[in-house]
Formats: structure tokens, C-alpha cells, sequence
């Protein structure tokens, strides 16, 4: 086998900082694969931007406003067939038509929304409003929106693994703001050292998996919260109640897929009380902590 050298890059993308290790027989290899990661990453970002008027998100949140309807390419179709899977077997808790709640919940304020403003979102969201036929994306309703923000940046951490593997680098990690795949192993067959950090102690680690293959995602209410006598508030919003979740704190999940372990974590912590119970049955490995410091999930064990 010809030795390998490794390379490391970072960058930022997503509103996170991001990274691609990997192993390539030359340096013009390795950035060669870089650069297809990066490009590939800066176009899904272009086009799912909710913060981007120009975004096709952007075109499709237009119709959207309007009670209208859009035809959508392939690539969409696939991130809506995805998405309408995520909504059924979470019980309508994983719902691409909530990111309309953070209008109400402005994180950087410090500030708790009016429960009527709350209510008044509440009465624009969900996933069963639209008819989705492929590849038309019709909306019943006037002034919804839709959000890939659950979906599109595991789906860019799959397609970079993917982009890597057919630019012959079979040894490589990539990171996306805390979202992980592998594309393989260490040169010599030694494992990559993922760690999970601690949900209340960012110095903290919680367990540190030694991973081969595969990809790893995880859901808190750390990232973005509001802290208000003694209560927390996270980012992770029920779209049944329109307000944050309040029992888990932190939950990770190893899968094959970044996509599939990026939606089963943020679906065990919407699950609440129920989430330890709906991890277990989904058969992933996994790991959770709860508000009051209790942990559990076979990645636990």
C-alpha cells in the first residue's frame, strides 16, 4: 500500500466552523477533494439559505406566502420525501414548517416571546397543510414557510463523505459544525477519536467513541438557549406547543447515514419524557442526557 500523507482543512459554512481531515498520496490530491467538498457545501448553503433572498428556500417561502404553488428539482424533492418521513414517524414533532417560530424566539434578546405571538405561529404550521405531490409543493395555506435547517447540513455531511470516496480518498472525517461522517478509517486501520461534549459543561466530555465508519449527530439545547430564573430555554422548539423542549438536554446518535442520525437526535429530544423510550426502539446506537443531569442510551453502556 503507498503511504498516505494526511491533510487537514478548515472552514466555515452553515453559520458553523468546519473541518475535512483526510489521507491522499499528494497534496494536490487532498485539495482536490477539498475543494469539491467546499464547493459542494457553499452551493447547498446557497440555495437553502433561509438568510439568503436569492436562495431557491427563498423562492419557494415567496410561493409559500402566497398560498401558492412551485415546482421543485430533484434534489429538493428528495430533502421534502425525507422530510414528510421525518414527520410521520416522529408524530408530527419533526415538522420542516416550524422554523416560523424563531420569529417569535429571538435567542440574542434575552427575552421570553408573548405567549399570544407564540399562538399566533402555532396557527401556521404544519407539514399536513401542504400537498406535497412530487415534484409540486403546493400550499393550502397563506403565510407558511418551510426550513431545511433539520435536514440540509447532515445532507451536505453525507454528500461530502460521497464526493471524498469517488475522488479516491478512502481515509478522511468530515465535520460540519459538530456533524460527522467518516469516509474511512485511519491510513494504518486505527479509528477516528470522536468526542461528545457534556451538555452543561462545554469542557466536558460525555463519552469519546472511537469510530471506523459511519456518522454521528447530536441535538442540545446548548447551542442557543435563554436562561431565565434558573429555567433554560433551547433551540429546539416542540412545533405542537411552539415552545422550547424541557427534559432532554443533550442527545447523540451514531448511524450510518449523518442525515438519518442528524433527524433521529433532534427527533429524541422533541420525543421528551418519551425520547429514552423512542431511542430504544429505533435500534441506533445512542446516548442521552436529561435537565436533571440523568443519562442513559447503549452508546452509555
Amino acid at each position: 500500500m503507498a503511504q498516505l500523507k494526511y491533510y487537514h482543512y478548515d472552514f466555515s459554512a452553515m453559520g458553523s466552523p468546519c473541518s475535512i481531515q483526510l489521507y491522499a498520496s499528494h497534496e494536490k490530491m487532498g485539495k482536490r477533494a477539498a475543494k469539491l467538498v467546499m464547493d459542494d457545501v457553499y452551493r447547498l448553503e446557497a440555495k437553502y439559505s433561509r438568510y439568503r433572498t436569492d436562495s431557491f428556500l427563498s423562492d419557494i417561502n415567496r410561493i409559500a406566502a402566497q398560498g401558492g404553488h412551485i415546482r421543485v428539482d430533484d434534489e429538493t424533492a428528495g430533502l421534502l420525501d425525507y422530510a414528510d418521513t421525518c414527520y410521520q414517524q416522529s408524530d408530527g414533532l419533526f415538522d420542516i414548517t416550524s422554523g416560523i417560530l424563531r420569529r417569535a424566539w429571538n435567542f440574542k434578546s434575552g427575552n421570553i416571546p408573548d405567549p399570544k405571538i407564540i399562538q399566533s405561529f402555532l396557527n401556521k404550521i404544519g407539514w399536513q397543510k401542504i400537498d406535497w405531490q412530487r415534484p409540486v409543493l403546493r400550499f393550502s395555506a397563506a403565510d407558511m414557510e418551510i426550513d431545511f435547517g433539520g435536514v440540509v447540513k447532515e445532507y451536505a455531511v453525507d454528500r461530502a463523505a460521497a464526493l471524498c470516496w469517488d475522488a479516491e480518498i478512502h481515509h478522511g472525517l468530515i465535520n460540519l459544525g459538530g456533524d460527522i461522517r467518516v469516509i474511512g478509517p485511519h491510513q494504518d486501520g486505527s479509528p477516528w477519536r470522536v468526542a461528545i461534549r457534556h451538555p452543561r459543561n462545554p469542557e466536558g466530555v460525555l463519552q469519546t467513541l472511537l469510530l471506523h465508519s459511519g456518522a454521528l449527530a447530536s441535538s442540545g439545547d446548548y447551542e442557543r438557549c435563554i436562561t431565565l430564573n434558573g429555567t433554560r430555554y433551547g433551540h429546539v422548539l416542540n412545533p405542537k406547543t411552539g415552545w422550547p423542549v424541557h427534559f432532554m438536554a443533550a442527545v447523540s446518535v451514531l448511524g450510518e447515514f449523518c442525515v438519518v442520525a442528524g433527524s433521529a437526535s433532534t427527533i429524541g429530544m422533541l420525543k421528551g419524557e418519551d425520547g429514552a423510550v423512542w431511542l430504544n426502539t429505533l435500534g441506533l446506537p445512542h446516548l442521552w442526557v436529561n435537565v436533571h443531569g440523568e443519562s442513559g442510551g447503549s452508546l452509555m453502556e
